[in-house]
C-alpha cells in the first residue's frame, strides 16, 4: 500500500510506525524541501514538496494528513475526491460543521475516512471501556481524567489557543464514550504564557461528573504523564501511563473493590502502532472501522464546546 504521509511535525509519529511495517511504501510530504527531505530520511523515506501530488498520483492508495486542524477536513475531502482513503489527525475538523461534511461524504463514499483517535487503543482505556460496557463494577458515578505534559515537541505551542482541541480532544471522546454528553461545563484556565497553560473543566451528567485537567506547566524534566481514576459503584480502576514523542506508554491500571486491590493484567501495546494496524486492517477488509467520522462528532462537539469557552475571541 503507498501512503503519502503529510506533515513533517507530528507526522513523524506516525512514520516511525509506517517505517517497522513491511507492507507499506510511503512518501514523506512538506513545503520545506531540506526540512522534509531530512525528515523522511530518517525513516527511509522519499520526500516531497508537490503536495498535490498526494492526491493527483493515482499510486497512492491512502493519504495521512498531520497538518494544521484547519487543513483536516478540506484535504480529507479532496482525498475523497481523489478517490483515496484518508487518515485525519485529530481533531477532525476545526468546527462542527466542517466535520458533518466530512462524514456524510464518506458515508457516501466507497473510501474510507479514519480520525486517529488513539485513545481508544490504550490498553487501559479499553479496560475502563470494557468495565462500563459489561458492567463490571456497577455505574460509573465519577471519572477524572489528567494529562500532565512538558514540551516534548520543540516548537509546537501547548497554550491556551491550542490545548482544547490538541490536549483535551481525546479525554473529551473517553468521556462521551462512556458517560455521553454532558449537561452542564465548567472551565477554569491558568497561563504562563502564551505558549504553556493549564485547563481544568468539570462536566456535570445526569448521576455522574467527570474532570479532564491538561497542563503544559511542567519542566522537561517530568516528561508526558497522564491517567484517570473511575469509581463506580462497587469499585474504582486507576490508571496511570508515561508517555513520549515515540507513541510508547508505560502504565498500570489497578482495580480496587471490597474484596481487595490488584493491577488488571492488560496486553502490550501502544497506540499509534495499534491505530495504523487497525487502518490497515480496515484497507485490507479484515475489519470494521471503528475510527468514521461520524464516530467522532461528540467528542468534537464538547471539545470546541470547550474551546469556545478558553478562547472566546478565536
Amino acid at each position: 500500500m503507498k501512503i503519502a504521509l503529510l506533515g513533517t511535525g507530528f507526522g513523524q509519529a506516525h512514520a516511525a510506525v509506517y517505517a517497522a511495517r513491511d507492507d507499506v511504501e510511503v512518501v514523506m510530504f512538506g513545503r520545506d524541501a531540506e526540512k522534509t527531505a531530512k525528515a523522511a530520511g530518517q525513516f527511509g523515506f522519499a520526500s516531497s514538496t508537490a503536495t498535490d501530488a498526494a492526491f493527483e498520483d493515482d499510486s497512492f492508495d491512502l493519504v495521512d494528513i498531520c497538518l494544521p486542524v484547519d487543513l483536516h477536513a478540506p484535504f480529507a475531502l479532496r482525498a475523497l475526491d481523489a478517490g483515496k482513503h484518508a487518515l485525519v489527525e485529530l481533531p477532525l475538523a476545526a468546527n462542527l460543521e466542517d466535520a458533518k461534511r466530512v462524514a456524510e461524504a464518506a458515508a457516501r463514499s466507497d473510501k474510507h475516512v479514519f480520525v486517529d483517535m488513539f485513545d481508544r487503543f490504550i490498553p487501559a482505556n479499553q479496560a475502563l471501556f470494557d468495565a462500563v460496557r459489561e458492567g463490571t463494577y456497577g455505574r460509573l458515578e465519577q471519572l477524572t481524567l489528567w494529562n500532565l505534559t512538558a514540551h516534548l515537541w520543540p516548537g509546537a505551542s501547548l497554550g491556551l489557543n491550542v490545548l482544547p482541541l490538541e490536549a483535551m480532544h481525546s479525554d473529551m471522546d473517553i468521556i462521551t464514550r462512556v458517560l455521553g454528553l454532558p449537561r452542564d461545563i465548567t472551565v477554569t484556565t491558568v497561563a504562563r504564557n502564551e505558549d504553556s497553560a493549564a485547563i481544568d473543566t468539570v462536566l456535570s451528567f445526569d448521576g455522574a461528573v467527570a474532570r479532564s485537567s491538561v497542563s503544559s506547566l511542567m519542566p522537561s524534566t517530568w516528561g508526558a504523564r497522564g491517567g484517570y481514576t473511575a469509581t463506580f459503584e462497587h469499585g474504582v480502576l486507576d490508571a496511570s501511563s508515561t508517555m513520549g514523542f515515540d507513541g510508547r506508554p508505560t502504565g498500570t491500571v489497578t482495580a480496587y473493590t471490597p474484596d481487595g486491590a490488584g493491577d488488571l493484567h492488560l496486553p502490550p501495546a501502544d497506540q499509534y502502532t495499534a491505530m495504523i494496524g487497525h487502518v490497515m486492517d480496515v484497507l485490507h477488509g479484515n475489519a470494521d472501522n471503528q475510527l468514521t467520522p461520524a464516530g467522532v462528532l461528540d467528542a468534537l462537539h464538547l471539545t470546541l464546546d470547550i474551546d469556545r469557552r478558553v478562547n472566546p475571541r478565536r
